[in-house]
């Protein structure tokens, strides 16, 4: 062999070497990443496509696919398709779905901080919420609660204010409350609880079949469109206000960890986006729907639409203070998110009462 042959095959095998260095390995496995697709399964605690919560969930994962360029699918399946709605938490935990669509207060039973982000009694407004949550440091100390579940959160929709529930009779006095079965869930619940109420949690689609058979006396769902949806209507006569309760109810996306860290951060960006779009696209659809829900309430429906007595907003009021410091005194971790929910509260309470309340209450165009 001529000298300048082994030259010109060592400078050959020299690029082979080359082409298999840590460097080129550690890239390979990245740009194959970059190209992969994925597709997920997405549980939700709703009926499949209900009125804004299902469609709100199904809508969300239909942006995720357009967005991705179908290279991240999401499948939706509606509660009880595949796992019972109150199981949608676990199944994303474990693994057996990647994705879900609920409320995180339905999951106190797993950590009492858990309703903070959903809504608490007489707390943040939907606005308010959302302020808190990506400017005021409450995302970041949900993904540190998740975190032992291996969840990663989202803030993926807002219901805004709720009512007060449907009632099978007048609520004229804190004494009435006294001995009602009512759904309620969350801290709502346990505030109800302390005046003598027997609350359960009993997921959307079960709720008219209780209320119509009397295995409960009243029900506290989410507002007009949605209630409308559900026939509440022929079956209570009472329509309460305000929903003290849920003053603007943060809805939540659920990723299992192990599924997010597995996609590439162009497609992280994607489910990230297409959660924010998701909660702004559902609290503009049930504002709209609302206003019309409400006036075929009133007018075709004959609903009697009352405001609970400032009597017995004072009492809940009351027993809502009790039950937050009682729930932040018991747990470490929900005295941690406390003690950052309430200063940002009142700090932006003031500026929701000079802008919004103030210019609401002389609002008079177009009425």
């Amino acid at each position: 062999m001529q000298r300048r042959d082994l030259i010109v095959g060592g400078l050959a095998a020299g690029a082979g070497l080359a082409g298999c260095s840590p460097a080129s390995q550690e890239a390979a496995p990245a740009a194959s990443k970059q190209r992969a697709s994925f597709r997920w399964t997405m549980y939700t605690t709703w009926p499949r496509n209900f009125p804004g919560l299902g469609s709100g969930a199904a809508r969300l994962a239909e942006t995720i696919n357009a967005m991705s360029e179908g290279r991240l699918q999401v499948e939706v399946f509606g509660a009880g398709e595949r796992v019972p709605a109150m199981e949608v938490f676990d199944a994303v935990s474990r693994g057996s779905a990647q994705m879900g669509h609920g409320a995180a207060y339905y999951w106190k039973g797993k950590s009492p901080a858990m309703p903070f982000f959903t809504a608490l009694p007489f707390g943040m407004t939907a606005d308010e919420m959302t302020a808190w949550l990506h400017w005021g440091g409450g995302m970041a100390l949900w993904r540190e609660l998740y975190r032992d579940f291996n969840l990663v959160p989202f803030d993926a929709g807002n219901t805004s204010a709720q009512m007060g529930g449907w009632f099978n009779k007048r609520i004229n006095a804190v004494e009435d409350l006294d001995g009602l079965r009512m759904r309620i869930p969350g801290l709502g619940g346990d505030v109800m609880a302390r005046l003598g109420v027997a609350t359960v949690n009993i997921p959307g689609g079960e709720l008219y079949q209780a209320l119509s058979t009397g295995a409960i006396d009243a029900a506290e769902w989410v507002g007009p469109y949605n209630d409308l949806a559900f026939g509440f209507q022929k079956i209570a006569q009472y329509y309460y206000y305000p929903g003290w309760q849920e003053p603007g109810a943060t809805l939540e996306a659920i990723v299992n960890k192990d599924a997010w860290d597995a996609l590439p951060e162009d497609l992280q960006a994607v489910v990230d986006t297409a959660c924010k779009a998701a909660s702004h696209t559902m609290r503009a659809e049930i504002n709209a729907r609302n206003a019309e829900a409400l006036r075929e309430l009133r007018e075709e429906h004959d609903v009697e639409i009352l405001r609970f007595p400032d009597a017995v907003l004072d009492a809940l009021h009351a027993k809502a203070g009790e039950v937050v410091e009682a729930l932040a005194e018991r747990d470490p971790f929900a005295r941690k998110v406390w003690d950052a929910y309430r200063p940002f509260l009142q700090s932006i309470a003031e500026s929701t009462r000079l802008n919004d309340s103030a210019q609401l209450g002389r609002r008079r165009l177009g009425t």
